[in-house]
């Protein structure tokens, strides 16, 4: 039987560069609350007393942005100096320019429409060149790899047992890791898991550690994994700097603990502070709503998508699948059944995944993929039948 490790790590809602991912989201959520169509591309910056936010913005409306990067981070819990970073204190820069007028005419009007195939759907084109990958596999009930999801579900733990009062000594940053060993590409066992939060200073790292194994790790590692399982907590022997001070943030910089925790490709955009316009997003959503189904329909137990767009231009110029040796159909077959039942133009993505109602901020911590508990629609499994009868 074949043996091998895969490993994952998620990060908190207090980790520096998730701080920037928040702001940047929180920034497009207001400003699509009060215009669907803006054009923003919106990142940020943060290190020690001071948060810069910049990119391209396109909109008629007004938000304060100021206020809301203050906002999101007190709600993080960064707002106190006792913590190092106060977001009633800390300097907000802004540097904001509108989007530039020949990326605006290939998303405003396509290629093909220009050519003159008039359908609402050809109205915009891609935002910008690129490929995105979306991934679903059956080792977890949401469809995601088994170590990006314990990951995640403990740097959530971690999180409530800080804002609940249970551990009142921890503070916002922190990063979780889970080691899980597959034999024959079956999750058997969790070999290692690593926590790592900020404290305060006066607790002992013998109770951090006795803690956090009561309260955050035995409470998410499923018991019949929990198999000679090393477990490391705070494995420096102290976190009390960080955050923004202990670390400068940047949104985008965390894009595989936004996946699939290295389990499948990535095409290298980042997704928080872009409108969906943007296919660094919108067509990596799809992406997983289309293996997500693939996956959920029973005809294959692991599957990659990748689809790949030119600037301007709506209809993707590549689509790729892979099941990895596990479909029940070949790979061509898929794609066949994906062009009947799925339309991947940029304006059909976001209609029917409500991109332009969604709200952002939500997905910027803990994971963009597998989050059915936020009722998105690209974790949506309602294209099952039709894929099946596709291939019929």
């Amino acid at each position: 039987m074949a043996k091998h490790l895969f490993t994952s790590e998620s990060v908190t809602e207090g980790h520096p560069d998730k701080v920037c991912d928040q702001i940047s989201d929180a920034v497009l959520d207001a400003i699509l609350k009060q215009d669907k169509n803006a054009h923003v591309a919106c990142e940020t910056t943060a290190t020690t007393g001071m948060v810069h936010i910049m990119g391209e913005i396109s909109t008629d409306c007004y938000v304060d942005i100021a206020d809301i990067a203050r906002k999101v981070i007190c709600d993080i819990g960064y707002d106190n100096q006792g913590c190092g970073f106060d977001g009633n204190t800390c300097a907000v820069l802004t540097s904001i320019d509108s989007q530039s007028a020949d990326i605006a005419m290939g998303v405003n009007e396509s290629y093909e429409l220009k050519d003159g195939e008039n359908d609402i759907d050809n109205q915009i084109g891609a935002g910008d060149q690129g490929m995105m990958f979306g991934y679903a596999c059956d080792e977890t009930p949401e469809l995601m790899p088994l170590p990006i999801s314990l990951a995640h579900k403990l740097a959530i733990q971690l999180t409530k047992v800080r804002k609940d009062g249970t551990l009142t000594y921890l503070r916002p940053d922190g990063k979780t890791q889970v080691t899980v060993e597959y034999e024959d590409n079956t999750p058997v066992r969790i070999d290692t898991v690593v926590v790592s939060t900020q404290h305060d200073e006066n607790v002992t790292l013998e109770q951090i550690r006795k803690d956090l194994v009561k309260y955050v790790i035995k409470p998410i590692i499923p018991e019949n994994l929990f198999v000679d399982t090393k477990i490391f907590v705070n494995p420096t022997g102290r976190f009390v700097i960080g955050g923004p001070v202990g670390d400068s943030g940047l949104t985008g910089r965390k894009i595989i603990v936004d996946t699939y925790g290295g389990f499948s490709r990535h095409g290298g955009g980042a997704f928080s502070g872009k409108d969906p316009t943007k296919v660094d997003r919108s067509a990596a959503y799809y992406s997983r709503y289309i293996a997500k189904n693939i996956v959920a329909a029973k005809l294959a137990k692991k599957c990659e998508v990748q689809l790949a767009y030119a600037i301007g231009v709506a209809k993707p110029v590549s689509i790729m699948v892979d099941t990895f040796g596990t479909g029940k159909y070949s790979n061509d077959e898929l794609v066949k059944a994906i062009n009947k039942v799925f339309d991947c133009r940029p304006q059909s993505i976001i209609r029917q995944l409500d991109l332009r109602n969604t709200s952002y901020l939500p997905v910027a911590a803990y994971g963009h993929m597998g989050r059915e508990d936020l009722g998105v629609k690209w974790e949506n499994t309602d294209k099952v039948q039709e894929l099946i009868e596709a291939l019929g």
